[in-house]
């Protein structure tokens, strides 16, 4: 599999490291050539040199030939303009790195469907190593046509939980406030700026895109 990577943070390197260290093919874009040098003395990757956000620069990263593109850069602007881009080069599957969960929003707005919050996650999993938890993956547990779908509640979404009226086989699983884990018994009601994670049915992914994009337009 040939996988590309925009930017050379921390991230994007100790994934390219595994990559490449399961026989993959990884292209870097980075625009500081110095940086470039010093990496490919002993990272085993091919190089692009330029702006991760130029349509001429993606081009000469072969969207065509390449499964994969990831921005990994630490600017979650940056991450949402090239994915953008990256999308519209013909990659084939784009995933976006942010940090604000309102980009979150706003990446599901623009139909990113793969954005992830590594810093968020990394917090949860630190937080359930402290209480003692056994580390589980995600996607070992998520298989087949169920999908996990997150959101930003707004002012049309305040009050009881069951008001949603979520479509079938679809559910609450949890939500966050100010940082807070809550299961839904804990929260019978919810409040504008709460985080909720569904669980859903692959079908009604659209649907909630659709939806929440909408409410988030509206709001003030």
């Amino acid at each position: 599999m040939r996988i590309a990577f925009i930017g050379t943070s921390s991230l994007t390197l100790s994934t390219a490291e595994t990559l490449l260290e399961a026989g993959h093919e990884v292209i870097i874009i980075e625009r500081d050539r110095a940086r470039i040098d010093a990496l490919s003395d002993h990272l085993d990757a091919g190089f692009v040199h330029g702006d991760g956000t130029s349509p001429e620069v993606l081009s000469d990263a072969e969207p065509e030939n390449t499964e994969v593109l990831f921005c990994l850069a630490e600017s979650d602007q940056t991450n949402i303009l090239a994915s953008l881009i990256g999308r519209s080069q013909g990659f084939k599957r784009v995933v976006t790195r942010v940090n604000n969960p309102q980009f979150q929003r706003i990446c599901q707005e623009l139909g990113l469907e793969d954005s992830v919050m590594p810093n968020h996650a990394v917090a949860s999993h630190l937080m359930g190593l402290l209480s003692g938890e056994k580390s589980l993956e995600l996607s070992s547990l998520i298989r087949g046509d169920a999908a996990v779908f997150d959101f930003i509640a707004g002012d049309a979404d305040a009050g009881p939980l069951d008001a949603l009226e979520l479509p079938e086989r679809c559910r609450v699983i949890c939500l966050y406030r100010d940082e807070l884990f809550l299961l839904p018994e804990e929260a019978s009601k919810v409040k504008p700026g709460d985080e909720l994670i569904l669980i859903a049915h692959r079908d009604n992914l659209q649907a909630l895109r659709e939806r929440w994009a909408g409410e988030a337009d509206e709001a003030p």
